[in-house]
């Protein structure tokens, strides 16, 4: 199948800025060519589809999803599989997000829709899996139904060599508390101790599987990099060595705003306002998350500034909507729209170690785009005014009409 998209603003995320008037030429779900919008007669079985000026770019990442918690009481596991599978395929249709990295999934529902959008014939996103987060014991966010807990070095062990058995592809441990939990469940709390920790990161570093690092405060933080953690999560509290580590190493940082900004006290606009109203959060942890926002604000742009490798995750739900929530705190916060959408596609891919396939609009690339009515580089939540959403070459939303 051949598609040719014409009169495009194009942002390619390789190059800042605009480019006006292009032509992008798809054939078997990748890009062959992209050029000026000259008008030349299509091959014969070609679609070609008349942007009229609408703002081409990557699809939209989100690297830190869950799906819905708390389960409802009675629902089952395959009401809430089939549910988390509903929630991705929206996430691509009506928020843009053609690909996902999971922080926690119980029953291994993410692997099961990963292989089932991958096979074809369902739409959604490309998920990549975690399965269950491993905590401890009284771990962290229990609550969810999505964490596993385990005790000592070889508790850990035989946890890693499960997750592995059923189909993940990288591995997420809760080395501290978090923000969302109960009195004892605190962000600044580290949970793992040293010997869980090196059995945890030593067998995932055997058998060459990436480490997600739920890390909160500058002790795991610096735990997570020494041990070779592939991503960082969250960062609440950190301090001047974590940000020099985090820039040193090959650790990504995804920091997660949406966590300790998005309360009543802090909602900025009509979008935080309305998903306030939808998610209903308690008064208690609306305060723990305005307590660390401020430092979570502080400590995000000083690795920003640092030059910190970063991508874009956004830790909330209804995943159609986190995303592009998560990257107007970026816009907040102080990075720049070309920042933000770099973080979200670009460097996303990178993260996923699909950089050469994924992330950028070039020749050689596969076609999972979108386009926008109006320039994320003037106002990011432009990127609300979704026209089409194409995964591989097809479109498979089309908001135009």
């Amino acid at each position: 199948m051949s598609l040719i998209l014409t009169n495009a603003n194009l942002i390619d995320c390789v190059h800042p800025g605009v480019i006006a008037d292009a032509r992008v030429v798809i054939d078997d779900g990748r890009i062959v060519e992209i050029d000026d919008a000259r008008p030349e007669p299509a091959k014969p079985g070609t679609q070609v589809v008349d942007l009229r000026g609408a703002f081409l770019l990557p699809g939209l990442w989100d690297v830190h999803v869950h799906p819905e918690y708390p389960v409802p009481p009675g629902m089952t596991a395959a009401q809430e599989t089939a549910n988390f599978g509903r929630q991705l395929s929206l996430a691509l249709t009506e928020g843009g997000v053609t690909s996902v990295r999971c922080g926690g999934a119980a029953h291994f529902m993410d692997v099961a829709w990963k292989n089932a959008f991958a096979a074809g014939g369902v739409v959604g996103p490309r998920v990549f899996a975690s399965g269950y987060f491993l905590t401890t014991t009284g771990g962290h966010f229990l609550t969810s139904g999505q964490a596993r807990e385990c005790d000592g070095p070889y508790g850990f062990v035989q946890a890693i060599r499960e997750q592995i058995k059923h189909g993940v592809d990288h591995i997420k441990l809760n080395l501290t508390g978090g923000i969302m939990g109960p009195d004892w469940d605190r962000h600044w709390h580290s949970f793992l101790l040293e010997d869980e920790l090196a059995a945890a990161f030593a067998i995932a570093r055997q058998r060459e599987f990436p480490v997600m690092a739920h890390a909160a405060n500058p002790d795991a933080v610096k735990s997570a990099v020494r041990l070779g953690a592939h991503t960082v999560e969250h960062g609440y509290i950190m301090d001047d060595e974590c940000i020099s580590m985090l820039a040193e190493s090959q650790t990504w940082y995804v920091p997660t705003l949406a966590i300790s900004h998005l309360t009543e006290g802090q909602a900025q606009n009509e979008y935080e306002q309305r998903w306030l109203a939808e998610r209903n959060i308690a008064a208690e942890l609306q305060c723990r998350a305005d307590a660390a926002a401020g430092e979570h604000a502080q400590w995000f742009r000083r690795a920003l500034d640092a030059g910190v490798p970063m991508a874009l995750g956004s830790d909330i739900r209804p995943l159609r909507e986190a995303a592009l929530l998560e990257m107007g705190l970026w816009v907040r916060d102080g990075a720049t729209p070309w920042q933000t959408l770099q973080a979200a596609t670009r460097q996303a891919a990178a993260l996923c170690g699909v950089s050469d396939t994924l992330g950028t609009i070039e020749p050689g690339k596969l076609a999972d785009l979108i386009a926008v009515s109006a320039n994320p580089l003037d106002n990011i939540n432009n990127l609300r005014q979704l026209q089409l959403v194409l995964k591989e070459g097809r479109i498979v939303s089309d908001k135009r009409g």
